[in-house]
Parts: structure tokens; C-alpha cells; sequence
């Protein structure tokens, strides 16, 4: 929001660390704070395999618009 940039990094996704065997998928639901009514959020999930191989999914850029705007920036 207004040019500004926030990393945010941790373990797991919304505090858990789920296991995908082949063909699985998850889904969650999430949130942030923003000081503006739009935003982009773009990044990464780095996963790692039962056999301790670490790599990275990326995650494309997606707008975040507030409901209440009739004007969508993004």
C-alpha cells in the first residue's frame, strides 16, 4: 500500500504444517491488515519433501480489494 513493501515469514501456513502426499491439495483462508482499501500480494511457499528436499512454490501476483470500495485500484 502506497508503495510500500512488507515481508511477512514464518513456519507453516496460519500456524500449521500440513502433509501433501501426491494428488492432495490444502486450502486456507487468510487475511492482512492494510492502510489502504487495495493492495497486491505476491510470493512463496518453500516445501519440503519427506525425504528433506526443500523447494520453492511461487505464488503469483493477486490483488486484495476492500468490499466496501465501489473503485477498485488493482
Amino acid at each position: 500500500a502506497l508503495g510500500r513493501l512488507q515481508e511477512v515469514k514464518g513456519s507453516g501456513v496460519v500456524g500449521e504444517q500440513p502433509v501433501l502426499r501426491p494428488g492432495e491439495h490444502y486450502e486456507y483462508t487468510s487475511g492482512t491488515p492494510l492502510a489502504t482499501p487495495s493492495g497486491i500480494m505476491v510470493g512463496s511457499y518453500q516445501m519440503t519433501t519427506l525425504d528433506g528436499e526443500q523447494f520453492d512454490v511461487f505464488v503469483p501476483a493477486f490483488s486484495l480489494d476492500s468490499p466496501h470500495q465501489t473503485m477498485r485500484i488493482n
